[in-house]
């Protein structure tokens, strides 16, 4: 059935949709891409990208050029649709769907005999089964659709790469929907492409990030214990991993993106009580940047307290990981805007974001906003630098003589603080 695959439709050009669909148009296929702003599409039809994520210029231009990836605010008649839209949760934790419910409305019209709807979205267990669901209550026939689930697995800064070489999980409604739905993704993807169910393929994406989550909130814990115990926790952990057992994670500011900060509430929203070990790791790790903005106040008001006045105090590094511009669930802006809050002399450092864009008014926050400056502006004007986010910019810094605090162990030297 993948021979006869010509036309696919990706609902949702963000940091998955938009590097799924330059990827298969560039390997041949006619792609009618989707989503429901306007500039962004706008941008996409010139060529042009609103993401940054290295080599996506080449593809989308390329793509774009050769008449093969086409953007539209509506769908069309495909032969196969990829949902690849946002899955955030609603205030307490609780999974929102509505994006996917009203990708799924959107194509039910164009979705014909044959089809295959592919859920590429990280979503709660069931949601492949709810997509055929809202299909079926369109008057779409399921006992001739193939619907099923394949959760992207790609590294942020790597995404082009991964895409091609990274395994895929496929698990369809049906053994039929798998099959057909694991030949389509074997067309393009040198990793191995591994067949089961849709809860089975549902659950296993959330389990990854969930055990990285974990894994993370130990080295936190960890970083907070060395702080009380005066413990240089980069050196202690070091020497812990050279146990031919033991693989400590780095601690940071927090954890943040779009995956480990949020996939772990799916489980915890649906497990209850049983998800207590899961639960208390995210709750440790969002205190982790509660615990960083404690720290710095108590800095800045030493410093404070020598200069006689108020302190200028630059945070180095705005997304949620390094080398990205990627600002979602960023424990780095967080702790930014919170600071900004209540000071007036607060910079932001993000050397991924230009300086020239219109940025800072995604920035403003409710009780003050923050400037963005470079890393030089910052290194003379700031009483305070606080390393946020292990940025390859900030690697070989000299700051001798200057005061600084160190979240994220970019700065390789024994005055760093943790």
């Amino acid at each position: 059935m993948a021979d006869n695959i010509e036309k696919i439709c990706v609902v949702g050009l963000g940091y998955i949709g938009l590097p799924t669909a330059a990827l298969l148009a560039n390997r041949g296929f006619q792609i009618h891409g989707v989503d429901v702003v306007q500039s962004t599409v706008d941008t996409i039809n010139a060529g042009k990208i609103h993401i940054v994520e290295p080599e996506l210029d080449v593809f989308v231009q390329s793509a774009v050029n050769s008449g093969r990836l086409k953007a539209d605010t509506k769908p069309s008649d495909s032969d196969v649709f990829i949902i690849a839209v946002p899955t955030p949760f609603h205030e307490g934790h609780v999974p929102n769907v509505n994006y996917v419910k009203d990708a799924t409305k959107a194509i039910a019209p164009y979705v014909k005999d044959g089809n295959i709807v592919i859920l590429e979205s990280t979503s709660p267990v069931g949601t492949t089964h709810m997509v055929a669901d809202i299909l079926s209550e369109e008057g779409v026939d399921l006992s001739k659709v193939h619907v099923a689930h394949c959760p992207e697995r790609v590294l942020p800064g790597r995404i082009m790469l991964e895409l091609v070489q990274n395994d895929r999980i496929v698990g369809g409604l049906t053994p039929e929907a798998t099959e057909a739905t694991a030949a389509f993704y074997e067309t393009f993807v040198n990793g191995t492409v591994l067949r089961t169910d849709a809860k089975t393929a549902e659950m296993a994406k959330l389990t990854e990030n969930s055990f990285r989550d974990v894994n993370i909130a130990f080295a936190n814990e960890l970083s907070i214990l060395c702080d009380k115990f005066g413990i240089d926790v980069w050196e202690l952990i070091n020497l812990a991993n050279r146990h031919p057992r033991v693989n400590i994670l780095q601690p940071g500011a927090g954890v943040g993106g779009h995956c480990i900060a949020v996939d772990p509430w799916f489980i915890v929203d649906a497990g209850g009580e049983d998800a207590k070990l899961i639960k208390t790791a995210r709750e440790r790790n969002d205190y982790k940047s509660e615990w960083v903005i404690k720290k710095i106040e108590e800095r800045a008001k030493e410093l404070e307290e020598q200069k006689k006045r108020a302190v200028k105090i630059a945070c180095m590094g705005l997304a949620f990981k390094p080398d990205i511009d990627d600002l979602r669930e960023s424990p780095a802006l967080y702790i930014t805007q919170r600071l900004a809050a209540e000071r007036d002399e607060i910079m932001g450092v993000e050397p991924n974001i230009s300086l020239d864009t219109d940025v800072t008014k995604k920035l403003k926050i409710e009780n003050g906003t923050f400037k963005l400056v470079d890393i030089f502006d910052a290194l003379e004007e700031a009483d305070l630098l606080v390393f946020l986010v292990a940025h390859k910019q900030f690697k070989h810094l000299d700051v001798t003589g200057l005061n600084y605090l160190d979240y994220c162990g970019v700065i390789k030297n024994k005055n760093k603080t943790i």
